[in-house]
């Protein structure tokens, strides 16, 4: 082997080297740039299975923006971007089983095959506050439909009262996602399933922002079969139905109504 080549060798079996522990770590399933003695991992989207049917997006993007949107002293302006950022990553993670068609793409090059979203999904905002997250996540679904379902929480029963409903046509035979930023007693998003049930859909997913634990048990109890996303899952209820630690009123904090 000439000299000159040896550093080249040596540089390639260090990478190789690095490469083979790599595959033995089973803790670590980001991607690993070969460079021995330095970290260049990338952390995958972490989910965290938190409670049954409840999947915590634990992604440090999430992390750090629910810091920001927690805090008191954000303003209106941040809190909805915040809100719609949020709901981009969420969406990200919860779509990842839509179903795939083939389709063939022309290049600059040749033809190839590619694929192709089989169907749009559509989106349901829970009115208010669930509008907030419609387009973070249109901004990854472009073609994604959009329905609504008016909904407020009876603030001395705690009890939710429909006051508006309409979807797309067509709704069976399309991946269905209930937007609302919080699930605290978990009855409006009960209550928002049935409906869409009633309609035809049967593929359901539920996104939030923040949840509580007895939100998510009661969600899941009544719909077992309905996913629920959510970037935290908080500590409790307290006497008035609000989530604590929380966020405060999501929809006072996206209007600026409060």
């Amino acid at each position: 082997m000439p000299a000159a080549a040896a550093p080249l060798v040596q540089e390639v079996r260090e990478r190789v080297l690095v490469f083979a522990l790599v595959l033995g770590e089973t803790e670590d399933h980001g991607l690993i740039f070969f460079h021995a003695g330095e970290d260049t991992s990338f952390s995958t989207m972490t989910t965290t299975p938190a409670l049954p049917g409840c999947t915590v997006v634990a992604h440090p993007l999430v992390r750090h923006k629910m810091a920001l949107l927690r805090d008191r002293a954000t303003p209106t302006k941040l809190f909805q971007e915040l809100v719609s950022e949020l709901a981009t990553l969420l969406a990200y993670e919860a779509t990842q089983q839509l179903a795939l068609a083939p389709i063939e793409v022309t290049t600059p090059l040749e033809t190839t095959p590619g694929e192709r979203l089989a169907t749009p999904p559509i989106l349901v905002p829970i009115l208010r506050a669930g509008l907030g997250m419609v387009d973070g996540i249109r901004a990854l679904i472009p073609d994604a439909r959009v329905g609504h379902i008016g909904l407020y929480r009876d603030h001395d029963s705690l009890a939710p009262v429909e006051y508006y409903f309409k979807v797309p046509p067509g709704i069976a035979t399309h991946d269905v996602f209930l937007l609302d930023p919080m699930l605290a007693t978990g009855g409006s998003a009960a209550n928002a399933v049935t409906a869409l049930k009633r309609s035809g859909a049967t593929r359901l997913t539920f996104l939030c922002l923040v949840a509580a634990p007895e939100g998510v048990r009661r969600l899941h109890a009544e719909h077992p079969d309905v996913p629920i996303f959510t970037a935290a899952l908080d500590r409790e209820l307290n006497t008035h139905g609000y989530i604590l630690p929380g966020l405060g009123d999501a929809g006072d904090r996206l209007f600026g109504t409060k």
